[in-house]
């Protein structure tokens, strides 16, 4: 890891790095915890080589992500020891997010050179923590359960990096899927008041960000407090979002069928705003295995209403997760996730062989899966997958999508940028481009991106 370390050089401030694993909300926490540590001197470094401060904001959804975090300490440990004997100030070591609110007293136990543990409802108590944590007194773990004291405590100013940004609106999860460890890692269901999340969209926009995705463990649960006092609905809320002055795109993820409402289907169809991606995972396509996982759906009325989406908007790129090997899947049972996928046609998707998690009741059933069947269950999943992947961006080639362009590509005058069906797209522009969307006419496609000649500048 250290290969490069050389002896301290003389500079100012402090220096901070954090590396994020898992989900999408992880990354929205760890751009909140280096706005945190912004005020107390600390700007962001490449490398935890260059840096003060290191963070490993942690998933616990797979087993092989929590035994990654306690490799990387490992490396940590070794990097800071090298790093004191060259001069350089001591390395704080981090261990943040859904790992550390499941495992913090054993983290630890196992790993003393950790410095600090911090859940993800509490990492807004760092900078008491680091201040503990530098006299050696008071805890060194925070795990409390109270997102509303964590956004209170959140700064109003965020940095920005970039033209679409993520903003948690909803965490935890009430649904209590048998595999599942967020409702034990992040806590019950909770949802940001609408107020709170406009202000910050707001600022948002006026720093030049252009598409917001709305996150939550189970965001169409989303029923914060709206402007009349009374709770709003998902669809409520992007309405409101919808008419902030700079916002050209709105997306939300993770959806959980069950909260599926009429009014959010409904603005698929007429707000123009909120693209046509929807991502909406269903697990198995095996009643007897979704009653297993306690899904509280079954494989027809996830299908029954993916078509009612695709009424309401009947260009909607659907996308979704699938777990392979579950306790007691039969390969009958596999088979009929495969049918259920041949029905849907997805757009994209995520599959996953199945993890036993620590805690939750699906660790705990017989008939586990021996290893060698789920991975052939996962490759046969996986090739049908990315086949309708190909082929739903093979269908955009004659298209002309409206593409908001965000960085340069790889090469000289090229910029990559994102479709309203979320693929990467490359075309030619300059720089100045960067933040506008603009109509591209699509001339080529692979699994990930599609390639295509810019038509106009556009908005």
């Amino acid at each position: 890891m250290s290969t490069a370390l050389k002896p301290a050089p003389a500079r100012a401030g402090r220096r901070l790095f954090i590396k994020t694993y898992g989900c999408q909300m992880n990354v929205y926490d760890s751009e909140r915890m280096a706005d945190i540590l912004r005020p107390l001197g600390y700007g962001m470094a490449e490398t935890p080589e260059d840096a003060d401060f290191v963070v490993l904001n942690t998933c616990h959804i797979r087993e092989k992500a929590a035994e990654k975090v306690y490799s990387e300490l490992g490396r940590l440990k070794a990097l800071r020891e090298e790093r004191l004997a060259m001069g350089h100030p001591r390395m704080t070591i981090v261990v943040a997010g859904c790992v550390a609110q499941a495992e913090g007293e054993e983290i630890m136990r196992r790993q003393p050179a950790v410095d600090i543990v911090v859940g993800p409802q509490a990492y807004h108590q760092l900078p008491e923590l680091i201040v503990r944590q530098s006299r050696r007194t008071g805890e060194r773990l925070s795990a409390d359960f109270a997102p509303d004291a964590k956004f209170d405590a959140l700064p109003s100013v965020r940095a920005v990096d970039g033209v679409a940004a993520f903003v948690t609106v909803q965490e935890g999860c009430d649904k209590f899927c048998s595999f599942c460890v967020v409702p034990y890692t992040r806590g019950a269901e909770w949802s940001r008041p609408v107020a709170d999340i406009e202000a910050e969209v707001r600022a948002l926009a006026g720093r030049g960000v252009r598409e917001v995705t709305l996150l939550g463990q189970n965001v169409n649960a989303y029923n914060g407090v709206g402007h009349d006092g009374a709770p709003s609905s998902l669809a409520r809320l992007i309405e409101g979002l919808s008419q902030i002055e700079g916002v050209a795109r709105i997306r939300y993820t993770t959806s959980h069928p069950n909260d599926m409402s009429e009014d959010l289907i409904e603005a698929h169809g007429s707000n123009p705003v909120l693209m046509p991606y929807l991502h909406l995972p269903v697990q198995s396509g095996s009643d007897r295995v979704l009653r297993a996982m306690n899904r509280k759906h079954g494989a027809r009325s996830y299908i029954d209403l993916i078509a009612r989406i695709r009424r309401a908007r009947p260009d909607i790129a659907i996308s979704g997760d699938f777990i392979v090997g579950f306790p007691g899947e039969t390969e009958d049972e596999f088979e009929q996730t495969l049918a259920l996928v041949r029905e849907v046609r997805y757009a994209s998707a995520f599959s996953f062989i199945y993890s036993p998690r620590p805690g939750t009741p699906a660790a705990t059933m017989g008939r586990q899966i021996e290893p060698e069947v789920a991975r052939e269950r996962l490759h046969r999943l996986q090739a049908l997958l990315a086949e309708q992947q190909k082929a739903f961006n093979a269908d955009q080639i004659g298209r002309t999508l409206p593409v908001l362009l965000e960085k340069p590509g790889r090469h000289e005058g090229q910029l990559v940028g994102r479709s309203p069906y979320l693929q990467g797209v490359v075309c030619e522009g300059d720089a100045g481009l960067i933040g506008r969307i603009v109509d591209v006419r699509i001339e080529g496609s692979s699994l990930n991106s599609l390639r295509g000649q810019r038509l106009e500048h556009g908005g």
